[in-house]
């Protein structure tokens, strides 16, 4: 494996012993670390927690299992990605990329770093997470549906929970109120430049119920959906 490629990474060495990934990042200045935790989540763990007590690497998991304890626990240790089993080799990538494009940001190559121990991840810009970018094109393609994050969840083979915490990291707002942001956002662009009906308009985004749509139209914008309009057309 050693000298191959991976996307802009170089594989620099293999190790089967924590000790000997401790030894690779204090003496080989190994840019980023990826950690094979299939059948073995608790041991990976404890080597996330050993690498994180000298260093802040980069670390991606992968073979990870559905279970929200464990990725909540890889979180803590600031993994950059928690890749469940089957990886996705597609997912892997953006997760590379988006690591690599964090190393870039900090001058440093993707291959060997000599001096990584000066280096603290967590306080760089958090670069785009994958599986939330995955999330918000489900939302983008299905925002007529009755959509949830369980059933996103539940398509992609994740945990429903980690999913949640994993989006409201990087968006800053929980699921739900980014879904309630796109569909009204949606729909205020709708009443500004269509003459669709407003039942037509809820159907569109999302609301088989007229006056709930009303309801949360009203809450999200401060008026009703027909002054809005009328609004739209003064200014116009």
């Amino acid at each position: 494996m050693a000298g191959s490629r991976l996307k802009n990474f170089i594989i620099h060495a293999h190790a089967d012993y924590s000790s000997d990934i401790l030894r690779l990042i204090r003496s080989e200045g190994i840019s980023l670390v990826l950690l094979n935790i299939r059948d073995a989540h608790t041991p990976g763990m404890r080597v996330c927690e050993q690498i994180r007590q000298g260093s802040s690497v980069p670390i991606i998991l992968l073979g990870g299992s559905g279970d929200f304890g464990l990725a909540r626990q890889a979180l803590l240790y600031n993994v950059s990605d928690y890749l469940t089993d089957p990886v996705d080799p597609a997912e892997l990538g953006g997760s590379l990329e988006a690591v690599s494009r964090v190393l870039a940001q900090a001058g440093k190559p993707a291959a060997v770093e000599r001096d990584y121990a000066q280096f603290t991840i967590q306080k760089e810009p958090s670069s785009p997470c994958p599986i939330v970018s995955t999330i918000k094109q489900c939302v983008d393609e299905q925002l007529h549906h009755n959509i949830t994050l369980k059933q996103i969840s539940d398509t992609l083979n994740f945990n429903c929970a980690y999913l949640g915490q994993k989006f409201k990291q990087q968006e800053k707002m929980s699921f739900n109120e980014y879904l309630l942001r796109q569909r009204m956002e949606k729909a205020k662009l709708l009443l500004e430049t269509t003459d669709m009906k407003i039942y037509e308009i809820a159907d569109a985004v999302g609301y088989s119920e007229i006056d709930w749509f009303y309801k949360k139209f009203r809450e999200y914008t401060g008026t009703s959906a027909n002054e809005y309009r009328k609004q739209c057309f003064v200014i116009a």
